[in-house]
């Protein structure tokens, strides 16, 4: 048989590529003969770099930016095999878990660190480069970003003012002239899920401003900043950077990416499985499993990794076992996208604490139950075969 391991990773407690090590140590006790091959993957938030610079043999690139909250901040990103493509996640730089509770306030965070980052990218002679832009601590329209490439925000005095979500309403005037052309020459990929506008009740301000810190009163003020911001980019852009989908995204990042930039927006784990290589892999596969840390509804709706995963399934006719941390209301729509089975890894009740704290433990023996069920439907599948041939 032929194993293709592409699960992502739970997050907290297992990378993706901890979970395919795993993987192939279980499977090959139950199947010693079996083919193995593990893809990690991930849908534009954390562990998108690691992910993709494991299935294609690239590179990693440490760095030093600029965080958040203009302290600084290591940074990891990727070159994949090749060396023309360069892969990065904007919460590496301008994320939340970099913002301590205590400390988040989306009028003071930029995204600075993260167009540091893809200046670097260029300057190591990358041509392309997938950024995926889940998780971040930022609602700066992507000031921040066009700033470290070399654009300049000026206020009615013609002051240079600092990149950060408080100034968005005194940006009066935006000089573009100045972008690193090497980035502005890339083919640029945004990985990104959401389809949010910039502004208004679904933008970005008021849908994702809260989980960053933002009261109503910061919500409102933030949202009139970054109407007046949006009106001075479009009108340096020669383009409407507000209302295009996805222009919401990472507290606007989107619209300075789509808008500015040129960036094409693409559902995350599409984006990555393209990158893997993962329908050419298929190719060959009896089964694959994937999984998450929660699966549910909104795994479903929202197209989450293992759902993706097993849609390339589907079209291929191979059937995809998904070993899961906890299954939610809806998960069970799972099972319309192609022939699959769902095991849970905790074996009784436990505190989330204890399980993330367990967690390969949990995992190793959740995929021993599932592949001793494999094991049992090969040999009933064998001895139908048997008595077929001998009426």
């Amino acid at each position: 048989m032929n194993f293709l391991f592409a699960p992502d990773s739970f997050k907290g407690s297992l990378t993706a590529l901890e979970i395919t090590r795993i993987l192939e140590r279980v499977t090959l006790r139950h199947f010693p003969d079996a083919h193995t091959r593990g893809v990690p993957v991930a849908d534009g938030g954390e562990g998108t770099v690691e992910a993709l610079v494991t299935a294609t043999r690239g590179q990693y690139r440490q760095c030093q930016v600029t965080g958040p909250l203009g302290d600084t901040v290591t940074a990891t990103w990727g070159l994949l095999g090749g060396a023309k493509t360069a892969v990065l996640e904007m919460a590496q730089a301008s994320g939340l878990p970099l913002t301590p509770p205590d400390r988040r306030d989306p009028r003071r965070t930029t995204t600075l660190g993260t167009g540091e980052m893809m200046r670097l990218a260029a300057q190591a002679g990358a041509e392309a480069m997938l950024l995926g832009i889940g998780g971040s601590a930022t609602n700066d329209g992507g000031m921040g970003m066009l700033t470290a490439l070399g654009a300049r925000f000026e206020d009615a005095q013609g002051h240079a003012l600092p990149p950060v979500g408080g100034n968005l309403g005194r940006v009066e005037r935006v000089i573009l002239d100045g972008l690193d052309e090497r980035v502005r020459g890339m083919d640029i990929t945004v990985i990104c899920d959401v389809t949010n506008p910039l502004l208004g009740p679904e933008g970005a301000t008021y849908v994702y401003g809260p989980q960053k810190g933002a009261t109503p009163e910061i919500c409102r003020e933030l949202e009139d900043g970054m109407r007046r911001y949006a009106e001075a980019l479009s009108r340096a852009a020669g383009r409407d950077v507000a209302r295009f989908a996805g222009a919401g995204a990472a507290g606007g990042l989107g619209a300075a990416l789509g808008g500015v930039l040129g960036a094409k927006m693409r559902p995350g784990i599409d984006a990555v499985l393209d990158a893997v290589g993962f329908d050419e892999l298929l190719k060959t596969a009896d089964l694959v499993i994937t999984g998450e840390g929660r699966m549910d509804g909104q795994s479903v709706r929202f197209g989450k990794v293992p759902v993706g995963v097993a849609r390339r399934c589907q079209a291929r006719g191979v059937a995809v076992l998904a070993v899961v941390g906890g299954l939610g209301e809806g998960a069970e729509g799972f099972y319309d996208t192609c022939l699959s089975a769902l095991q849970v890894t905790p074996d009784g009740p436990m505190s989330l604490e204890y399980a993330m704290q367990n967690a390969a433990r949990l995992y190793e023996t959740a995929a021993d139950r599932a592949l001793r069920a494999v094991k049992i439907g090969m040999r009933l599948s064998e001895k139908q075969q048997k008595n077929r041939a001998c009426p």
